[in-house]
Formats: C-alpha cells, sequence, structure tokens
C-alpha cells in the first residue's frame, strides 16, 4: 500500500478518529474528529473557530491521531499519524459538506457555517498496525515532505547464532538462516524480549532506517 491508500482508509474506512493536541502547559488533550477528505499530500477535517482544539491547532501547529476498525482486539486494524497540521480556511468547506452531508444536519445554515474552517494535517508519518494478520502486519508511511521513520530493534553483527531472541519472540519474526540473524520488521511487536535476552548484546534499538 501507498501513502495515499493509508489515508483513504483513515477516511473512508475509519473515518471518526481520537486526536491529540497539547495545551499551554505541555499537557496531552483528546478529542474525536471525523477526518473529512483526502489526497496524496494529508488529510482534511474542520472545526469551529470559537473552539479550545482550533486554538491548540493554531498555537501548537501539530497533532496526532489514531483510528481503529474492528469488532475486537484480535480482527482490528489500528492507523496513526502525527504530524503539521495548517488552517486552509472556508475555501475547502462546501467539498466537506458535500462530502459528509451530515454535516448540514449539525450545521444546517449559511449563517452557522460561518464558525467553520477547515484544517489539513500536511506533512507527517504513519503507522499501519494489523492484528487480523498472523505474524500481525506493521507498516510505516509519510506524506508531505516528512522523512519516514523507521524505529524498532536491529540485530547487529555481533549476533552470535545462539537462538535466545528466536525463542522468545511472540511473533516468530526473526529470520536464521544466516548469521547476524535479522527481525522481519513489518511483522515485529516492538515487545523487546530479544533485546532483552541477546546475551551478545547484538541488539539495538531506535531508528534503523530503511531495513
Amino acid at each position: 500500500m501507498k501513502a495515499n491508500d493509508y489515508l483513504r482508509y483513515i477516511v473512508d474506512e475509519i473515518h471518526t478518529v481520537i486526536v491529540a493536541t497539547v495545551d499551554d502547559e505541555g499537557l496531552p488533550v483528546t478529542a474525536a474528529i471525523d477526518m473529512m477528505d483526502y489526497d496524496e499530500s494529508g488529510l482534511y477535517f474542520l472545526t469551529a473557530k470559537g473552539k479550545s482544539f482550533y486554538t491548540r491547532l493554531k498555537e501548537k501547529e501539530y497533532m496526532a491521531l489514531t483510528g481503529i476498525k474492528g469488532k475486537d482486539t484480535m480482527s482490528c486494524v489500528a492507523v496513526s499519524v502525527r504530524g503539521k497540521v495548517k488552517e486552509i480556511g472556508s475555501g475547502h468547506l462546501t467539498k466537506l459538506f458535500a462530502k459528509n452531508p451530515y454535516m448540514n444536519e449539525i450545521y444546517p445554515t449559511e449563517q452557522s457555517r460561518q464558525a467553520l474552517t477547515v484544517f489539513k494535517l500536511c506533512e507527517g508519518n504513519g503507522e499501519w498496525f494489523d492484528l487480523s494478520k498472523k505474524p500481525i502486519e506493521r507498516a510505516l508511511f509519510s506524506f508531505g515532505n516528512a522523512q519516514k521513520q523507521q524505529e524498532g530493534y536491529l540485530i547487529t553483527d555481533n549476533c552470535i547464532g545462539c537462538g535466545s531472541c528466536v525463542d522468545v519472540c511472540p511473533q516468530s519474526c526473526i529470520k536464521t538462516n544466516k548469521i547476524p540473524f535479522e527481525i522481519k520488521q513489518e511483522h515485529c511487536l516492538h515487545c523487546g524480549n530479544c533485546y532483552s535476552v541477546c546475551p551478545a548484546g547484538a541488539i539495538i534499538r531506535g531508528d534503523i532506517g530503511e531495513r
């Protein structure tokens, strides 16, 4: 899947997500927001200019979101995104109302819609996490000018091939056909078991780049 596919999934399949912003004291604040449109460069949503949410977006210009679809934990897909936002005003409002007609019931008149403004999550990094797959499926994506951030665990050349990491991996995602062993990043839970038990200190965590 490409970044555009993940953004489409957020809008069309999940739609209502939980977003987090930061207040003046540096504390997180969450809210439920509908992601109403997308294109290859980001996500579009709206809010009223009188809300504290609007103020936090304008002052911090940054937010994070998570959306989940599934009837229970083991059938769910979760998509998380964090990145920069910018206010693009009312020009996109007509399109958002056309694509999300329920908004006409909340703001039924042109006069009432004067309170609304549109924001775009225009640059960010995201993660796709699918628990319905066995082993689990994880993927990272980026859009706008953001650089993809690949965090996790990596087995270095210090590996001695003892197999301690393999024994404790809950997703059996460590390849042992050569030394050093290799973690299949697309199936890794990031649980840290391998890191904890490696007797050679061969496993590192953090930004592992493109693997």
